[in-house]
């Protein structure tokens, strides 16, 4: 049929749909009257812009207060090197997991929008419940150490509840913005996640090196009503771009459909599948803002989840009895995914160590930059944030493009590919932390601070790699339908990686010191401390793992859709409808 109606179009009037098919977005979003939304009216940069600088702005508020916890837990409320390092990844564990119930409300019943809003309200909450505990003088740690540290953790969590829903339905958000099925801004799509990164990265280097130098020379209050100003100011920059922003509509839980599948394929478990799998379920469907719903191509991969998709004659079809292959393959790739996530946690574990520990050694080495000038300790961390800068901005303007030419493909090389690269750096990371720090244990005198930088500078050029692949797999690699819930996913790798690292410490110290009975690895202070021991043991759990990884990718199927030219002329038509479907592309 589809066919008949390509024949029976002249040359100017497939020139004409095709004209119509750029003037209009076709992928399921609206404008911000509910409608399809029309090209060069919306999306693309000209959105992607404000929605970024919000970003720039909650990440500089983040880190002036994470960077900074160590020193404050340490100093401020006097606890121990150890119990402060728990404390800290605790709290980084609950803001990098938190993700996962904000993306989820954002996919399921809030929208991106309204989550990223009410959420920024939230944050905004806790900040100012910090500058109240650490301004009114009733309330400081030497009048009331008590309430002062209810008020401080009560705010810092809030903090992390606000950040649950920010940073996973604001990036998927800023995504939404450009159109996967034109390829000019599917294209700008993947430039969009490195210099999201840049931006993020540059509210990092404000928030290590201004807000910090605030909080030493004028005060922590100062500088917590600095930050909680600043996201004041771009809530309101953001809340300006509402015309230009493209919506997704919220369509219920998108894990219902996945649970349907297990239901389904469960029932039908001692049936045969069909030897062409053309014979499975499948429909076109119009998603709720009115656009083509994506089909999926069928893979030979999880072969058992198929038989959902099969067609029973003579007995009752319903949602929990027979599944699309569409939504088989949407719970296929949420399967497949497992293994890639479990894979990549020991890099999480190793990211949490740049914000607190590499930040503690840094405090007790030689910080003076000239007669006048000693350098904050969670400055350092600045380092980190420029090699990653450096490595996203070359990346995409130099490595990208050359590798494209290289392999012929679009992105270079595959999203799984450049999160190894980054595993792998991440190992000589930890290698080049033990030696400094072993040298820095035998020094007879304090060490220079800039011995630090290759440490943090590799860190740094890691997550250039691997945190930019994460968010792009987690991003496009999930059903359309949750991708908000995909980004939360891929900070639950930072968090529990977080809290996996406080596990790998407290197991530590336990054996190092034989149960307490004497001096183990993690001491009152650094100097009775044997860190450089602790980064071989981490640099060994990566290495180790990188060869799990290596045999996972490589047997990763990724996504395939159907490619289906769409228009929207009176009715939807279909443009030399035939429907291709790749085969898998190995990692």
């Amino acid at each position: 049929m589809a066919k008949q109606q390509q024949q029976g179009l002249s040359g100017h009037g497939v020139e004409e749909v095709e004209m119509e098919g750029e003037k209009w977005v076709d992928d399921s979003s609206v404008d911000h009257h509910g409608r399809p939304p029309l090209r060069d009216a919306t999306g693309s940069w000209k959105a992607a812009m404000f929605i970024i600088m919000i970003e720039f702005s909650e990440r500089l508020s983040y880190f002036g207060i994470a960077t900074s916890l160590m020193i404050y837990l340490t100093k401020v409320l006097h606890q121990d090197m150890k119990v402060a390092a728990e404390n800290a990844q605790y709290w980084m564990s609950v803001t990098t997991l938190m993700p996962l119930v904000g993306g989820f409300l954002a996919d399921a019943y809030l929208g991106r929008f309204a989550t990223v809003i009410l959420s920024t309200a939230v944050y905004l909450l806790g900040l100012v419940l910090l500058a109240t505990a650490q301004l009114a003088p009733r309330l400081s740690p030497t009048v009331a150490p008590g309430v002062h540290g209810t008020l401080f953790f009560v705010g810092i969590y809030l903090v992390s509840v606000g950040t649950g829903g920010h940073k996973p339905a604001l990036e998927s958000f800023g995504a939404d913005q450009f159109d996967d099925g034109h390829a000019g801004e599917r294209r700008k799509k993947m430039s969009y996640f490195n210099w999201w990164n840049c931006a993020l990265c540059s509210g990092v280097l404000l928030g290590v090196t201004v807000v910090v130098y605030v909080q030493e020379r004028v005060g922590w209050g100062a500088a917590t009503v600095l930050v909680a100003a600043v996201m004041g100011v771009s809530l309101v920059v953001f809340l300006s771009g509402w015309r230009t922003y493209r919506y997704r509509v919220p369509g219920g839980s998108p894990l219902t459909p996945l649970v349907r599948v297990a239901v389904a394929a469960a029932r039908k478990r001692h049936l045969e599948l069909p030897a062409d799998a053309s014979q499975l379920y499948e429909v076109a469907g119009t998603a709720q803002g009115g656009g083509k719903k994506r089909l999926l191509c069928h893979t030979d991969q999880l072969r058992c989840l198929d038989k959902a998709a099969i067609v029973e004659h003579g007995s009752e079809d319903g949602a929990w009895r027979l599944a699309t292959v569409t939504h088989v393959e949407e719970t296929k790739l949420v399967v497949s995914m497992v293994p890639i996530w479990l894979a990549t946690l020991p890099f999480g574990i190793t990211a949490a160590q740049v914000s607190t520990f590499f930040i503690k050694q840094g405090s007790v080495m030689d910080r003076r930059l000239g007669p006048h000038f000693v350098l904050p300790s969670a400055s350092i961390f600045a380092l980190a944030a420029v090699a990653m800068i450096a490595t996203v901005a070359i990346y995409d303007k130099v490595l990208e493009p050359c590798l494209r030419r290289a392999t012929g493909a679009e992105r270079g090389i595959s999203v799984l590919r450049r999160i190894g690269i980054g595993m792998a750096i991440a190992v000589l990371a930890m290698s080049v932390a033990a030696v400094v720090e072993r040298r820095r244990l035998d020094y007879a005198t304090t060490m220079s601070v800039f011995w630090l930088v290759p440490q943090f500078a590799l860190m740094g050029v890691a997550d250039g790699f691997a945190l930019v692949g994460l968010q792009e797999y987690f991003y496009d690699q999930v059903p359309d339908t949750m991708r908000s819930l995909g980004i939360g996913l891929y900070l639950s790798v930072i968090g529990a990686g977080s809290f996996l690292s406080s596990l790998v410490i407290s197991a530590a110290d336990h054996v190092s010191s034989h149960g307490g009975r004497r001096d183990g690895w993690f001491g009152k202070d650094l100097s009775r401390s044997r860190l450089d021991l602790f980064y071989w043991l981490l640099a060994g759990i990566c290495a180790a793992n990188l060869v799990f990884y290596v045999l996972v990718a490589t047997r990763y199927s990724y996504k395939q859709k159907h490619v289906v030219k769409a228009t929207r002329v009176g009715a939807e038509k279909n443009v030399g409808g035939d429907i291709e479907c790749g085969t898998a592309v190995a990692a």
